[in-house]
């Protein structure tokens, strides 16, 4: 039993659990060009949800959550081209403005045309500075565009989540 939790006799029970906030999620709207081969802030600006209101959609594209404790941050960047060009995608998560984790996709020299990189890290973070983001890369070779895409089912997001310690 945690400290500070208790169980009755008549089996009712308090102090345990917690809420995993704050929290959000959000989603890029529409697909956006994106300049070849550049770290490039994903712009997350629909909100799924946002307990806190401690993600900034429409300015800076952050999660500066004002509690302090462990967070689950996770995101996805879906990069498309055009004549099946694409050299490599990346998603990477940024914390106070330097990248921290990075998924990639590099196809060499068997291009693609799309690529959706997934990821995710624990960050503790201290409830008044600290700020995450998420950055995608599109590498292509040759071809006439090089987006960021959210067109396959909102599949360029970002969120996280405060964890239960």
């Amino acid at each position: 039993v945690p400290a500070g939790a208790t169980i009755t006799n008549n089996g009712t029970q308090t102090g345990f659990g917690g809420a995993n906030t704050p929290a959000f999620e959000a989603y890029m709207g529409a697909d956006v060009n994106v300049t070849d081969n550049a770290q490039t802030k994903v712009q997350c600006q629909n909100e799924v949800f946002d307990t806190a209101n401690a993600y900034d959609n429409s300015t800076n594209y952050r999660f500066t959550p004002q509690t302090a404790g462990k967070y689950f941050v996770y995101g996805a960047v879906t990069s498309i081209t055009d004549s099946s060009s694409l050299k490599e995608g990346r998603g990477m998560i940024y914390l106070n403005g330097s990248r921290y984790k990075t998924a990639s996709t590099d196809f060499r020299n068997n291009f693609g045309y799309r690529s959706s990189n997934f990821v995710s890290a624990i960050i503790d973070m201290n409830g008044s500075s600290d700020y995450v983001e998420l950055y995608g890369l599109t590498n292509k070779e040759g071809g006439t565009y090089n987006q960021f895409t959210s067109g396959f089912e909102k599949s360029t997001y970002f969120g996280a989540f405060k964890i239960i310690e």
